[in-house]
């Protein structure tokens, strides 16, 4: 299966101006705990960097610093990793498992952001399907007792 399948495509964006202060306002008021960072260089949103809720807490909130005062650019990661969105998902799931990353752009063929995919996201696919394999068994026993009648 495609990641590009799975993803979110609600994905809440922010540019690298923005203050901590606006992201955290755009975090709460749209419920998520991340934006992706990006830039419009050719009307293509395309992902620079990420900010996350955790990155306000340990860069600025701990340090006593003012969020109005900083800007996204200033603390977001850079080092971005992102995946297309015909990447396989179990190829996703081992590049994030290997970076340690838990919320990854995901991309369409000109580079622009098309989605996001978490590892929340991934583990709702991995349950549904253990829960198809599960079945298994018990449509082979059903399969059998009528086999046996």
């Amino acid at each position: 299966m495609r990641i590009g399948d799975i993803c979110t495509v609600q994905t809440v964006h922010c540019k690298r101006d923005m203050t901590v202060q606006e992201a955290a306002l755009l975090m709460r008021t749209h419920h998520v705990g991340d934006l992706v960072v990006v830039e419009q260089p050719n009307g293509e949103q395309v992902p620079v960097g990420i900010i996350t809720d955790r990155d306000i807490v340990v860069s600025v909130i701990a340090l006593g610093l003012d969020p109005a005062s900083l800007l996204v650019g200033d603390i977001m990661t850079e080092e971005l990793m992102t995946a297309t969105e015909d990447e396989d998902v179990y190829e996703t799931i081992e590049r994030m498992r290997f970076k340690s990353i838990r919320r990854l752009p995901v991309v369409n063929s000109m580079g622009g952001l098309s989605g996001i995919v978490s590892v929340d996201d991934l583990l709702e696919f991995l349950a549904e399907e253990m829960g198809e394999l599960s079945r298994i068994s018990s449509g082979q026993l059903a399969h059998e007792k009528q086999a046996r009648q």
